[in-house]
C-alpha cells in the first residue's frame, strides 16, 4: 500500500520485480485488498480507487507502461541527435518523447500538446505543433488543418501508435482522424516506424490504417504471435523486439 501511495499506479510485473516473487503470488496478494475496496485493477496493475476518475488518456499512459518505456528506449537508440521526426499523440509516443529528452536538435512535427511541452524547451530543440482543434482528452489536434500543416514536411522518421493490430498484420485505429494523421505522416518520411507493445497484437478496430507493406520498421517490447511474425516477413517488414542495449529501469523502486 505505501508503494502504491507513492507511485499512484504500478504494474503487476514491476512489483513482482521488486519483491523477488512471481507474478501469481503478487495478484494473490492483492486480490483481497481490492476485494476490500483498497485498491482497484486496472489493466496490468493496480492503482488507488481515488484515481479511476483521472482522464482517460492518464489511464492510458500507466496501461502496458512498461512494455511503453521497452519500446521508447528501443527507439531512443534509433534517433540521433539532430534528427528530424513526426511523433503522433498516443500515449505510447508521449513515452518516446520522454525518452528523447536527452538528445538535442531535434525537429519535431507533433499534433501533441504533451509531446511540444516535453521536448520544446529542451536541448536547442525545434518542435512545430499543428494547428486544429483539440481534444479535450488528451490534447491532441486534428481535423483537415493539421493534415496541410504536416504536408510542409520532410523528416526522417515518422513513429506513430496503433490501436490494434489483427491477425494479417494489418495495422488498426480506432478513429478515422487517428489514421489520417498516420497516412499523412508516413507520406511525409524517409523511414516510416510503427510502435506497439504486445497488448495490441490479436485484435481489430474501427479504422485500417495501413498494411505490413506500408511500414519499413515496427518496435515492440515481446516476441512476435506466430501469424503476425509470418506476415510480416513475407512483406519484408523490419521488426525490433525487446530491450535495448542499455536495460530499462524499472517502473517502481523500493
Amino acid at each position: 500500500m505505501r508503494i502504491v501511495r507513492s507511485q499512484q499506479t504500478c504494474t503487476i510485473t514491476a512489483l513482482a520485480r521488486l519483491f523477488d516473487v512471481s507474478d501469481e503470488t503478487i495478484r494473490r496478494t492483492v486480490k483481497p485488498m481490492i476485494s476490500d475496496g483498497l485498491l482497484v485493477k486496472v489493466h496490468g496493475g493496480i492503482m488507488l480507487p481515488g484515481h479511476v476518475d483521472e482522464p482517460p488518456f492518464q489511464r492510458r499512459m500507466l496501461e502496458s507502461r512498461e512494455g511503453k518505456q521497452i519500446i521508447a528506449a528501443r527507439i531512443g537508440e534509433l534517433v540521433e541527435d539532430g534528427d528530424s521526426l513526426i511523433l503522433d499523440s498516443g500515449s505510447t509516443c508521449v513515452h518516446i518523447a520522454q525518452a528523447l529528452c536527452a538528445h538535442s536538435r531535434l525537429t519535431v512535427v507533433t499534433n501533441s500538446a504533451e509531446i511540444a511541452r516535453t521536448l520544446a524547451p529542451r536541448n536547442e530543440n525545434r518542435v512545430f505543433m499543428t494547428g486544429g482543434e483539440l481534444r479535450p482528452d488528451d490534447a491532441s489536434a486534428f481535423g483537415e488543418n493539421v493534415l496541410t500543416f504536416m504536408r510542409q514536411f520532410h523528416v526522417r522518421y515518422a513513429i506513430v501508435s496503433v490501436t490494434a493490430i489483427d491477425n494479417h498484420g494489418h495495422f488498426m485505429d480506432s478513429l478515422p482522424w487517428d489514421a489520417a494523421f498516420a497516412q499523412a505522416a508516413f507520406a511525409q518520411a524517409e523511414q516510416r516506424v510503427v510502435a506497439a507493445d504486445h497488448t495490441k497484437f490479436g485484435h481489430s478496430a474501427l479504422v485500417r490504417a495501413f498494411s505490413p507493406e506500408e511500414v519499413d520498421l515496427l518496435v515492440t517490447d515481446a516476441a512476435l504471435p506466430p501469424e503476425s511474425a509470418e506476415a510480416f516477413s513475407s512483406a519484408g517488414l523490419k521488426v525490433r523486439v525487446g530491450a535495448p542495449r542499455a536495460s530499462v529501469a524499472p517502473a517502481i523502486t523500493a
